[in-house]
């Protein structure tokens, strides 16, 4: 009987860098004369890691002179499920295999799910909240049918135990889970297909099962492949027994002492699931872990794994693999850090750096990667799983011409394709509301080409016309904007017709409950074509926008999926947040960002390694929503700890470059960070020669490059215009904001500034105000039933419905109010509504509008003024200010009024307010027999008169400096603050 060949099983160690160190040995290897390595077939994780390993062997024979081209060997690719990517076609050609049903689509799974989950849990899920859970369940199926656990296996003994101490949402995840999963199976038996994660099993069977009948003549090697699914690792088995096989595993630490690799436990022994170290959180998160769970399902002991003994061209220094190996050592024999001597201390070539927030952290990584790219030949990379960091460092290098791109892409709702779709769906679900709409409309793609500024042009003046309190849904609140825009331009109107043209199928779906998804996708796409041309799918981007549209609508009618408008903006992004779109080639060649994914088995001569704080590197653990960690435990599956230790694995792999920096800011968005436990790690190994290795050079250039000269101390403003800017009218109501705030004044009335109200903006006071003074005018110019002059008014201004249902009933509730105390009053009569008035005070125009002007019994005036809020105080009023009321009455007396003279006797506010449990109620700034104001009547008109003609004579007539908040207690608009700068004066000493 033949001995039996010993695997062939290899490690390269860190510091020799993975892809450059496995060229390097496999082209004296398994090269040959005539042929090359094309008879070789390297199985690799991943297509990205088969384009690594091909910009190794660019990299080797670019380095070598005098030598030829190579034929480079074919490279097969094992399928990483991290990845999303399928199995390549060595083992399943063109998608087929004559024994093995085919794969269902995943996009078809996942809208199947949900309407299983719709079905089996009722009301508990809408739309939204079943596809996000069909999703989690998909994911969760595809982790059990990677460790081959059957559903059989979730009703054992092992399992139902844990039941009674579970919770109850885990009790019901658990039968959702179970009773959904029974459903899908016998649905696919049915259509007969298997889930893509059984196929992928069933072909590494099938694949191990002939190799080992019929090992092949060409050379197989595997490499870079860490997934520990049983039937891959059975599969590496037989190509490491293979008489021409070999398995290469990156960063496999040969140098870990037997007792320590005993610490990390019984990694992945089925038989020893009972086992008390058995998937223990501390050896979970080891880097080492999953290579030994590997191993032992391979039946690899790690003695028989060879040393890979080639370095690749950006290996670091041997001791820094010990120093690596010490650093993520386990916590009992982490014991010995404290006896380690100094030299054994050192991370040489390996630098910490603190920055004080993201942007400093971007600035300074952007430095370092400049400083080497001034190193002819020499590589960079960027590693880090925080997309942010890279999209600020990217932004950062391009102040310099620097081109870099991001391998891990960025998510398909984030770039112009994606985002037009999101504000379509948008513009659904908020029934043409003007912040999406408005924002569709100027998004860049939309209207592109030769017309594209008549189109802004447009859009911005719409903008402007829509801005304020929210109208009613619909298309029809837009057609008043319309037709005021008309008036200046004739060709809005054919313009917004085109638009309408496009909105109106929209709009048809979002008055729907429940639409088929396929047909909103369909509407979707058409809509966006429409608005875009071509341009929408000519760029990366768009050719994943297109490739997702099709997916989804083609399953999405094949699994009669439905959803409700509402909700198909979540659910979109949601999708397009799983689809990374990545830069095609072009960037700088020796500058790469890489996410942690996409850097496995890629390395540099600089390496830095950024956003090392918790929740970014490592990544807080995900839980699964429906099966409790208790019975992932029993099942044998690793839990969210498992990836803390891939994340430690592949900080390990990064540390072997020549030089590395560990970069972390000390805060992010949300406050004060935490620094990585790997972070950590390294600043406890370093002790005492943790000085020595701390990176501040570049972090001080980074704060002075952005650096500027302190400004100068931002004075209180008190412009002083010319007389000829100074000569301008005051409305009755300015005369107060003239008097405690002339800077605002200055701005208003002498620089015609005004400020823009929000798209969308909450409804404001003086909006309430203007509307109940509308609806007063009517009434007492039409009279008939108040309350249904108010819904007309309401109805033409097309007031949005949740608006109006809040405010209506309290806007009845005072104008009921107003209707009773009116006719309750004896001896008045209504001479004047809303009426407009300008008298000369000194030469300057006073000019208001008046409310309402009464005439009593003895044929004197009463001036009334409707708010919709508190009225003034008396106290104002003695304090010289809210002297609207005597403005009117002094025009009133020297008839500037039209239909108005006499004597004003009676001012009086007129609140809609709430007060004391009953809406509305009068009140007078001046003494009545009903209030304890100071202030007589009679003399109301000749102290307002004396505060007028001194603002006048000071700031009107005379040169006085329109001082910024003169009286800083008084309570006043805060329209103009950002521009009189008020936070960097108000509150200094020097300030007053």
């Amino acid at each position: 009987m033949a001995e039996r060949q010993p695997p062939q099983v290899y490690s390269i160690a860190a510091h020799r860098g993975f892809a450059d160190a496995l060229v390097a040995g496999l082209v004296p290897r398994y090269s040959e004369p005539e042929f090359g390595l094309a008879r070789l077939t390297l199985l690799l994780p991943s297509r990205r890691a088969a384009r690594t390993v091909s910009e190794a062997f660019i990299r080797l024979y670019g380095a070598q002179e005098g030598r030829s081209g190579l034929l480079m060997p074919r490279m097969a690719v094992v399928g990483d499920l991290d990845l999303d990517e399928a199995l390549g076609p060595l083992f399943d050609p063109l998608g087929t295999a004559s024994d093995i049903p085919p794969a269902v689509d995943p996009a078809f799974r996942w809208l199947r799910l949900a309407a299983i989950i719709r079905e089996e849990a009722g009301e508990r899920f809408t739309g939204a909240a079943a596809l996000r859970l069909a999703e989690q369940m998909a994911q969760a199926m595809d982790r059990l049918l990677v460790e081959q656990i059957g559903p059989e296996e979730l009703m054992q003994d092992r399992v139902l135990g844990l039941v009674g101490e579970m919770s109850d949402h885990w009790k019901r995840g658990l039968r959702l889970f179970m009773v959904v999963q029974d459903r899908w199976l016998a649905e696919l038996m049915a259509r007969g297909e298997v889930d893509p994660a059984d196929r992928r099993n069933r072909l590494f069977r099938m694949a191990a099962k002939k190799w080992r009948g019929a090992p092949p003549e060409q050379s197989i090697v595997a490499a870079g492949v860490t997934s520990a699914s049983p039937l891959l690792a059975r599969l590496l088995k037989t190509v490491a027994g293979l008489p021409k096989g070999a398995v290469v595993l990156p960063d496999l630490d040969l140098s870990l002492a037997a007792e320590v690799w005993d610490e990390l436990g019984v990694a992945g022994a089925p038989e020893n699931k009972d086992d008390p170290s058995f998937g223990k959180s501390d050896a979970v998160t080891h880097p080492q872990y999953h290579l030994k769970l590997l191993l032992n399902r391979m039946g690899v002991n790690r003695g028989e794994v060879q040393p890979w003994h080639r370095a690749g061209l950006a290996s670091g220094p041997p001791e820094r693999s010990r120093a690596i190996s010490s650093l993520f050592l386990p916590p009992k024999a982490s014991r010995v850090w404290a006896e380690l001597p100094p030299e054994k201390r050192r991370l040489s070539g390996v630098r910490v750096m603190t920055t004080a927030n993201p942007e400093d952290e971007a600035q300074a990584i952007a430095l370092l990667l400049r400083e080497a790219l001034e190193t002819p030949e020499k590589r960079a990379a960027l590693v880090t799983p925080d997309r942010g960091l890279a999209g600020r460092v990217v932004a950062h290098l391009a102040r310099w011409n620097i081109e870099a791109d991001d391998t891990a892409g960025r998510p398909l709702s984030q770039t112009a394709a994606g985002r037009v779709l999101l504000l379509i769906a948008e513009t659904i679900a908020e029934a043409m509301a003007p912040v999406p709409l408005i924002a569709l409309l100027g998004h860049p793609l939309v209207g592109a080409g030769e017309g594209r500024a008549a189109w802004l042009e447009r859009v911005r003046a719409l903008e402007l016309k829509l801005r304020g309190p929210r109208k009613g849904p619909g298309l029809a609140a837009y057609h008043d904007a319309i037709t005021k825009l008309a008036r200046a331009d004739q060709g809005v109107s054919a313009w917004w017709n085109g638009v309408e043209a496009v909105l109106a199928p929209l709009l048809e779906l979002a008055g729907s409950e429940e639409v088929p998804f396929a047909d909103l996708m369909d509407a979707l796409a058409a809509a966006a074509e429409t608005l875009c041309g071509e341009a929408l799918w000519a760029r990366e981007d768009g050719r994943a926008l297109s490739a997702l549209i099709d997916e989804l609508r083609r399953n999405a009618r094949e699994a009669g999926a439905w959803l409700a408008p509402a909700e198909l903006p979540q659910v979109l992004r949601d999708r397009m947040d799983m689809v990374a779109v990545r830069p095609p080639w072009g960037g700088h060649p020796r500058l790469a960002i890489y996410g942690l994914l996409e850097a496995r088995m890629s390395r540099a001569d600089l390496v830095i390694c950024g956003g090392l704080n918790e929740g970014s590197w490592p990544a807080a653990p995900a839980q699964d929503p429906l099966l409790a960690p208790a019975v992932l435990r029993a099942l044998g599956v690793p839990g969210g700890d498992f990836r803390i230790g891939l994340a430690a694995h592949d900080l390990a792999g990064m540390l072997g470059a020549p030089e590395v920096v560990l970069s972390r800011a000390t805060r992010d968005a949300g406050g004060p960070a935490i620094p990585s436990r790997f972070l950590l790690r390294v600043e406890a190994l370093l002790g005492e020669e943790l000085e020595r290795h701390t990176e501040t050079r570049v972090v001080e250039l980074a704060r002075a490059l952005n650096a500027a000269p302190q400004p100068p101390k931002y004075e209180q403003p008190r412009p002083r215009p010319s007389p000829e800017q100074r000569d301008v009218p005051i409305s009755v109501t300015a005369l107060d904001t003239l008097r405690s705030d002339p800077y605002q004044f200055y701005a208003r009335a002498i620089l015609g500034l005004r400020r823009l109200d929000a798209l969308d903006e909450e409804p404001s006071a003086a909006w309430k105000g203007t509307l109940v003074h509308e609806i007063l005018r009517r009434w007492h110019e039409q009279g008939g039933a108040l309350a249904d002059i108010a819904r007309q008014v309401l109805d033409a201004e097309h007031i949005h419905p949740l608006m109006r249902a809040v405010w209506l009933p309290r806007l009845l509730k005072g104008l009921e109010w107003v209707e009773s105390e009116l006719a309750a009053l004896e001896g008045r009569e209504v001479i004047a509504v809303e009426a407009a008035g300008e008298m000369h005070v000194d030469g300057v125009k006073i000019h208001g509008r008046a409310d309402r002007v009464d005439r009593l019994s003895d044929g004197t005036l009463a001036i009334v003024d409707y708010k919709t809020g508190n009225p003034p105080s008396a106290k104002r009023v003695k304090e010289g200010f809210s002297l609207q009321l005597g403005l009117i009455g002094m025009m009133a007396e020297r008839g500037a009024i039209a239909g108005v003279s006499g004597q004003a006797a009676q001012f009086e506010y007129w609140s809609l307010a709430k007060k004391g449990g009953t809406f509305g109620y009068r009140s007078s700034p001046v003494k009545t027999d009903r209030n304890r104001a100071e202030m007589l009547p009679e003399d109301f008109l000749d102290v307002t008169e004396g505060y007028l003609t001194d603002a006048i004579a000071r700031w009107i007539k005379g040169d006085a400096p329109f001082t910024a908040r003169l009286v800083p207690n008084l309570e006043v608009y805060t329209d103009y603050d950002q521009l009189m700068r008020l936070e960097e004066w108000l509150g200094r000493e020097d300030g007053q």
